[in-house]
């Protein structure tokens, strides 16, 4: 078959049987509290490393 050209018996529909038991679930790890965050930074110092972040590239 040459470059770009279309084989239609390969597009036929694939049937699959999954099975689902060993599957990942989705909502195993949700978290339904609170999530607190501190760094000690001030947001001046946050501005000032962003802004030497930004400096360097």
């Amino acid at each position: 078959m040459g470059f770009g050209s279309y084989d239609e018996s390969e597009q036929q529909e694939v049937e699959a049987d999954f099975d689902d038991t060993n599957g990942v679930r989705s909502d195993e790890n949700d978290h339904n509290g609170e999530i607190e965050f501190e760094n000690g930074a001030s947001s001046d110092e946050l501005l000032d490393r962003l802004k030497e972040i930004k400096d360097e590239t």
